[in-house]
């Protein structure tokens, strides 16, 4: 084991030896550290100052970033800067970043496609010079150089951004030849002692740079690099501001890209980023200098076009951001097919403040949503009014689902062989805040847009069950499905919960569904129908004759009865003379298919008649019956078979009218 003695000594050796290396290593750092920052200082400088100069002196900057061709005097200038040899590269960008002209030691041209640079778009947000100083990685660049990037403004906006390029190889061997010379005596001077402020430098430097950033995403989406909301707002509220000095209107396009989701779906979250990403790109491309394009979040975008002649102009601008938008987009080994809903407003027309116009316009987008999407559509006042109704009749909806506010109205079905009630129609209303009641064909397309039509379907199950419960037993009770209720294949579960809670008989409910039902996964579907079947219920085609009256579903799938719509009773009043007998026809073929036929619709004597003719099965229509709330139902009906029914025979009568006062008395 060695001793202290040995040991204490090779400590020494081994510190004296980090510390010489230390400081060898120091000092040369900080020669480098030092002649780097002195060269990159006079880069900069120089660099800055070339493109302020030109900046100056080239008067036609706008025009040139706008992409028209360099006056004869900027040429002339650009050919005395390349003669200089101290500048080997000028680029002019528009203010948004993209590159319109390059001035190189071969040419001297507009760009055939245009390029985006990050610094000059953030030079353009930071309002000041963007200067770097690179070494250089391919033969037509200098070993070690400078650029500058300085954003010029014309009467007090921002036009275009100059950048130089300088050549900095010679300066940088003059300063490392003198500093070279000296190295020994900063070593032993200033190695350790420069330490401290090289380090606070670099420390300083990193935090500019994340203040840049943390500035830039302040005003900016993250991934596509566009104008963000708040920033939006904010360049929104200026221009409302100086519009009635300006004159003319400005519009706001907002964009929606089409079932984007699916995107997510079927590509994942990178398909959708690259596809967010693409879209923004072309948006970029299409509009003017001017212009603002912004991302509000998920897959919506707005373009803010400014001096807007009209109505027409907008309507045309609107179209090519469609078609930008439209385009494929290639992912990896996916093609992307994309369409976009567009909603327009303009000020100050439609509104005075950016939320309005922003507002206005995303109501104009929900139109052209529900007129099918892939449509440009401009707001109108009436769309808010509309809005404001929409918004009303989902809070009804949904406070009548939380509360079991929805009501039953039914209505009675005849046999028209006795004249004897068979049964009621099940209907859904809907009371509004005035007392009055919402048509299903209102709030049944809004409620399954909202999800929420499995719950109603099976409050009305539940409710249509428990008051059939309460009838003699000869009467059944008719409920309609819709085609959702099916998606989940738990309908059969539903249906018997329903008459098991009720202890109601399953041969007194017939359940009815429409051809819709039966277009979709068409297997699925006639298991479901089959199950249900099996367990006792009736299962009915309703409105037949309405659809595609496909004859395929009739003996694929043995239906207990078909509804006829109620288009060709009424038809029988007009002028079509074939009504009748394709009626006579359904009725015919439903007997030999072993299925009843009830005809919907009848309203008038006369079509009571030609049923009686045509030996119709069951009726339903105004002319037996209005539908009635459960409260109503037995007085309501009584008193219309009293009106309305033709007397067949005194004893029918007297017997059908014995049958209701039992059924009012057992209610």
């Amino acid at each position: 084991m060695p001793s202290l003695a040995n040991i204490w000594p090779q400590r020494n050796i081994v510190t004296i030896v980090a510390a010489l290396a230390i400081l060898l290593t120091g000092t040369g750092m900080t020669l480098k550290i030092t002649t780097d920052h002195l060269l990159r200082q006079d880069a900069m400088s120089t660099a800055r100052s070339w493109a302020s100069f030109l900046a100056a002196s080239v008067t036609d900057l706008e025009q040139i970033a706008g992409g028209e061709q360099p006056s004869a005097a900027s040429l002339r200038f650009f050919l005395s800067a390349r003669n200089s040899g101290e500048v080997f590269h000028y680029e002019i960008f528009n203010r948004n970043g993209y590159s319109q002209l390059v001035s190189t030691r071969e040419k001297i041209a507009l760009v055939d496609l245009s390029e985006y640079s990050p610094d000059a778009a953030r030079s353009v947000v930071d309002g000041r010079p963007i200067v770097d100083v690179r070494e250089g990685s391919s033969p037509d660049r200098p070993a070690f150089f400078a650029r500058a990037y300085v954003p010029v403004q014309t009467d007090g906006r921002l036009t275009a951004v100059v950048a130089a390029y300088v050549d900095e190889t010679e300066q940088r061997k003059n300063v490392h030849n003198t500093f070279l010379t000296a190295a020994v005596f900063l070593c032993l001077l200033s190695g350790l002692a420069f330490s401290i402020p090289a380090i606070a430098w670099y420390r300083e430097t990193k935090v500019k740079q994340a203040d840049r950033r943390i500035r830039f995403l302040a005003h900016h989406d993250a991934l596509t690099g566009l104008t963000n909301r708040p920033h939006l707002i904010e360049k929104l509220e200026r221009a409302l501001a100086h519009l009635p000095k300006r004159g003319g209107s400005l519009a706001v396009h907002f964009i929606d890209v089409d079932r984007f989701k699916e995107v997510n779906d079927t590509l994942g979250h990178d398909g959708g980023d690259f596809l967010l990403k693409t879209i923004a790109e072309r948006l970029r491309a299409t509009v003017r200098i001017d212009d603002v394009v912004a991302r509000l979040g998920g897959d919506e975008f707005v373009v803010v076009q400014y001096d807007v002649a009209g109505r027409t102009q907008a309507e045309s601008f609107a179209r090519h951001l469609a078609t930008a938008v439209n385009a494929p987009v290639k992912f990896k080994q996916h093609e992307i097919l994309t369409t976009a809903s567009i909603g327009v407003a303009l000020a100050p027309e439609e509104a005075t403040t950016a939320e309005q116009l922003l507002k206005s316009a995303d109501l104009a987008l929900y139109a052209a949503k529900a007129a099918g999407r892939n449509c440009i559509r401009f707001f109108l006042p009436e769309m808010d009014t509309a809005l404001q109704a929409r918004i009303e009749l989902e809070r009804t909806i949904r406070e009548a689902v939380l509360n079991d506010r929805f009501e039953l109205h039914y209505q009675p079905l005849f046999e028209m062989s006795q004249r004897r009630l068979a049964g009621f129609e099940a209907l859904i209303r809907l009371p509004a805040a005035d007392g009055t009641l919402i048509p299903p064909l209102t709030f049944i397309p809004v409620a399954e847009e909202l999800r929420l039509i499995d719950q109603i379907g099976a409050w009305v199950l539940r409710e249509a069950c428990r008051t059939a419960a309460t009838w003699p037993e000869h009467l059944t009770v008719a409920v309609n499905l819709s085609p959702t209720q099916f998606v989940a294949g738990s309908i059969s579960g539903i249906v018997a919960a329903a008459l098991k809670e009720a202890g109601l008989a399953a041969h007194r409910l017939e359940l009815e569904i429409t051809e819709s039902l039966l277009l979709g996964n068409t297997e699925t579907i006639m298991a479901q129908l089959l199950t249900l079947k099996a367990m006792g219920v009736a299962i009915v085609m309703d409105d037949f004759g309405a659809g595609y009256s496909s004859f395929s579903y009739l003996w694929r799938f043995p239906f207990d009865k078909i509804k006829i719509d109620r288009s060709f009773i009424q038809g029988l009043d007009g002028s079509h003379c074939q009504v009748g007998t394709v009626v006579k026809a359904i009725i015919a073929l439903g007997r030999e298919l072993h299925m009843r036929v009830t005809v919907e619709g009848v309203e008038t004597a006369n079509q009571a008649a030609f049923l009686e003719s045509a030996d119709g099965d069951q009726a339903q229509g105004f002319f037996f019956g209005r539908p009635v709330p459960a409260s109503e139902l037995s007085a309501s009906i009584l008193a219309d078979f009293e009106k309305t029914t033709p007397t067949p025979s005194s004893a029918t009568a007297q017997a059908a009218k014995l049958r209701l006062v039992n059924l009012s008395a057992e209610r």
